[in-house]
């Protein structure tokens, strides 16, 4: 009796795992792991953290390449040389035609994001996990205030990233002033690790700021060595464009682009860069999307003054006509701000990163599925602002920028990674193939090709902006900080093991800003001293 309850009981649990596996909500390639609250650990690597030998390629930095090897010990680079000798106790990958180069940085991110009414569909596991698949070791996440309050905000992402699994870092968005911004913007950089402060000059009527709040920020900025970051679009004017759109009974999506046209984001760009020159401090505009602000930061660079332009995948490699699709569900998934261009402001970016005016790639991946997508589906200023690509960059880049030769491989390290970890000021333990440096390291084979699908990709959102797409060029080996995690199509992580980095103030951008401070005073000739008339 007893032995026929039990295979009784084993028949049910077979039949209900088999059921669960059928009925899954995850993609098969996509199971890698969820239980609980989100997703739970997936198994140990196969690998151990502390020895790996990576052996026979080249090996490219964005200053050098070369034929070696790669010997990594306790998640740190202890040897970079050709015919490193190990024992038996080391694991061996064979990296023979490949290219063995930093893992990328994301500067641009916003997972567990809460934003016009809902939360992005990735938090800091499944938006990692999908990072890690695709060759991103790091990324830079930015912190919402809560209710105005850096530190609230603070608090509430560092919970977020309790279920991490790869390194990250926070920037911290400004969305009002007072006199506790400015002590608490204090103690984000000199206790918390922060070096960098958003202000959106877009979004009227929530994250929006004035030119005066942009002003105190920027001065705020400069004396606390850290980098102010700017979304530049002229508010007012976008919010005008949007009633007008309506008025004109244009709700679908496309409204969304035609309310906020280029213009507006050159002007914004353009009223950023003044400012930040007239208070002499480094400025970085993020998610640069179209020609007109490209125009700005080349001007304001061939001046002189230290202006960092970040493009995006999405801005790269789409135009705008995904938005005139006729199913709402195809064309809402594009809706992002700024808006996706016409054509030829991706190319014209690409160029602006083949010739320096622009410096390294972001994604601004803030993905939501297309249940929520959907909330505006009778007036497109309700569609959250948003789309994927922490997963996708790496890939988009190398096929999009080296394939077609428009950078060399050194080029795309730079582009990719080590720029980026140069300006928020973790560079050399970041963005590098160097002793000394964290073992964060991709292997990607030029010969080999991707394909990029909603239902195989590893964000947990339903759609994907680069469905479809194609190319050349694939990361088949990610290592984070001496862990193999992605290897063979396949991801092994765990929530809880991504580590917070710190980033320190005063990086490169103000070296010397001090002393243009001082050629400036003493060239006012002033105050002159004037003989009042005696009468």
């Amino acid at each position: 009796m007893a032995t026929s309850l039990g295979f009784q009981m084993t028949l049910f649990i077979y039949f209900l795992i088999t059921l669960l596996s059928i009925f899954s909500p995850v993609s098969e390639s996509n199971q890698f792991c969820e239980a609980g609250i989100g997703y739970t650990e997936c198994g140990a690597s196969p690998y151990s953290p502390s020895k790996i030998l990576i052996k026979g390629g080249t090996v490219v930095n964005a200053h050098h390449q070369e034929i070696a090897d790669v010997y990594v010990e306790d998640g740190i680079i202890v040897a970079v040389k050709p015919n490193i000798k190990v024992g038996d106790e080391v694991t061996v990958l064979d990296a023979t035609g490949k290219f063995v180069m930093p893992g990328g940085i994301d500067p641009h991110t916003h997972l567990a994001m809460e934003f016009m009414g809902t939360e992005t569909i990735d938090d800091f596991f499944s938006g990692q996990a999908a990072a890690l698949a695709g060759g991103t070791t790091m990324h830079i996440d930015f912190v919402i205030p809560v209710n105005g309050s850096p530190s609230a905000g603070f608090d509430a992402y560092v919970e977020k990233a309790k279920k991490s699994c790869m390194d990250y870092g926070f920037h911290m968005a400004i969305t009002k002033w007072d006199e506790a911004v400015s002590r608490e913007m204090e103690i984000m950089v000199k206790e918390k690790g922060i070096n960098s402060f958003k202000f959106f000059l877009a979004y009227k009527g929530s994250l929006m700021i004035s030119d005066e709040l942009l002003l105190e920020g920027l001065k705020k900025c400069k004396s606390l060595g850290a980098l102010a970051m700017v979304h530049a679009e002229n508010g007012d004017a976008v919010f005008e464009g949007q009633k007008r759109m309506i008025e004109l009974g244009i709700t679908g999506p496309e409204g969304h682009a035609l309310s906020r046209p280029p213009v507006l984001e050159g002007e914004a760009t353009s009223r950023a860069i003044r400012l930040a020159g007239f208070v002499n401090t480094p400025l970085y505009i993020v998610h640069v999307m179209s020609i007109d602000a490209m125009d700005e930061i080349a001007d304001a660079r061939k001046s002189g003054q230290r202006v960092i332009g970040e493009p995006v995948a999405s801005g790269l490699v789409l135009d705008d006509s995904g938005l005139w699709d006729p199913e709402f569900k195809t064309a809402s998934k594009f809706v992002m701000s700024p808006p996706i261009r016409a054509p030829g402001h991706g190319k014209a970016l690409q160029g602006g990163l083949s010739t320096g005016i622009l410096q390294l790639v972001g994604t601004d991946h803030c993905a939501f599925n297309s249940t929520q997508k959907a909330f505006g589906i009778d007036d497109f200023r309700k569609i959250p602002n948003g789309v994927n690509g922490i997963e996708e960059r790496m890939h988009l880049v190398w096929d999009t920028m080296v394939e077609s030769g428009q950078i060399s491989i050194s080029d795309y390290v730079r582009l990719t990674s080590t720029e980026c970890a140069r300006i928020f000021n973790i560079y050399p333990r970041k963005g590098a193939i160097l002793v000394g440096s964290d073992a964060d390291i991709i292997i990607l084979n030029p010969n080999s090709s991707f394909e990029i699908s909603a239902t195989s990709h590893h964000s947990r959102s339903d759609t994907n902006v680069y469905d479809g797409r194609k190319g050349k060029g694939k990361v088949e080996v990610t290592i984070s900080r001496g862990r193999v995690v992605w290897e063979n199509g396949q991801l092994n992580i765990a929530p809880g093991t991504g580590k917070y980095i710190e980033m320190p103030p005063f990086g490169y951008l103000f070296d010397g800003i001090g002393k243009a401070d001082s050629n400036y005073l003493s060239s006012l000739r002033a105050p002159v001293k004037r003989f009042k008339a005696t009468t």
